[in-house]
C-alpha cells in the first residue's frame, strides 16, 4: 500500500512538471520531426499526432464528463426512491459507464441484483429508473458532451468495443473506441488521396448501384429512365 501511495505522489509530481513544460516539448518534438523527416512526411506524422490528440482527448474528456454527470444523477434518483446501497449503485453506474454502448449494461445488471437481494420491488423500480436514465444519456446528454468526437458510425463502435475488450479487457473496451477511430482515418485518409490521385470522387455516397468506373479510370453514374433505358448522364459526381 506504501508503495502504491508513493508511486501515486511520484506521478502525480511528474505530471504538473510535463503539463508545465507542455509548450516547450511540443515545440522540441516538432522540431525533431522536421530534422528527421522530409517536409512532407513531417507534415503528415504532424497532421495524424493532432487529429488523434484531438480524438483521444474529445473522447475522453467528454466521457469522463457524461459518466460523472449520470453517477451524480443516479445518486440523486436512487435516493429520493429510498434505495438501498445508493452510493455503491451509482459509482457502479458512473465507472461502467465510461465503456460505450456495453457499458449501460454491465452497471445496471448487476446493480439490479445487488437491489433486488435486498427489496425485489425495488429492484424492478431500479430497472425502470435505469433504463429512462440511460435513454436520457444517450439521446440528450451524451450527443451534447460528446457530439461526433469519433467520426464512427455505430457499427464500428460496436466493432472497436469487442475487439479492444477482447484483447485487452476492460481498458481495452475504453480505449478501443478512440484507437479505432484514429485507425480509421488513417486509412479514410489514404483511400481518399489514392481516389484523388485518379481523378474519382471520395465520398461514398458516388459509389451507388447506378455508379461504375470504366476501363479508361472514368465515373459514371446511370440514370435509367421512363422507358427503362439507361442514360449516362452524370460523370465525376456531376
Amino acid at each position: 500500500i506504501l508503495n502504491e501511495i508513493f508511486n501515486a505522489l511520484i506521478g502525480i509530481i511528474i505530471s504538473v512538471y510535463i503539463l508545465f513544460s507542455k509548450e516547450t516539448f511540443i515545440r522540441q518534438t516538432k522540431k525533431c520531426v522536421y530534422a528527421i523527416l522530409s517536409p512532407r512526411h513531417a507534415n503528415m506524422v504532424l497532421h495524424l499526432t493532432t487529429k488523434s490528440n484531438e480524438i483521444f482527448g474529445g473522447f475522453i474528456i467528454g466521457k469522463i464528463i457524461d459518466s460523472a454527470i449520470i453517477g451524480v444523477l443516479c445518486f440523486f434518483g436512487l435516493t429520493i426512491l429510498n434505495m438501498p446501497y445508493a452510493v455503491l449503485v451509482s459509482v457502479i453506474v458512473g465507472v461502467t459507464n465510461v465503456i460505450p454502448f456495453f457499458g449501460p449494461y454491465i452497471g445496471a445488471i448487476p446493480s439490479a441484483i445487488l437491489i433486488m437481494l435486498a427489496d425485489p420491488i425495488k429492484g424492478l423500480y431500479f430497472i425502470i429508473f435505469i433504463l429512462l436514465l440511460q435513454q436520457f444519456d444517450g439521446n440528450i446528454l451524451g450527443p451534447k458532451i460528446l457530439g461526433n468526437s469519433t467520426g464512427l458510425s455505430a457499427f464500428w463502435v460496436i466493432v472497436a468495443i469487442l475487439l479492444g475488450g477482447g484483447l485487452f479487457g476492460f481498458v481495452g473496451m475504453i480505449m478501443g473506441v478512440p484507437t479505432f477511430a484514429v485507425l480509421y482515418y488513417i486509412v479514410q485518409m489514404i483511400m481518399n488521396y489514392r481516389l484523388e490521385r485518379k481523378k474519382l470522387p471520395a465520398n461514398s455516397n458516388f459509389y451507388d448501384a447506378m455508379s461504375y468506373v470504366d476501363d479508361d479510370g472514368k465515373y459514371y453514374h446511370s440514370e435509367e429512365d421512363g422507358d427503362g433505358n439507361e442514360d449516362n448522364n452524370k460523370e465525376k459526381g456531376e
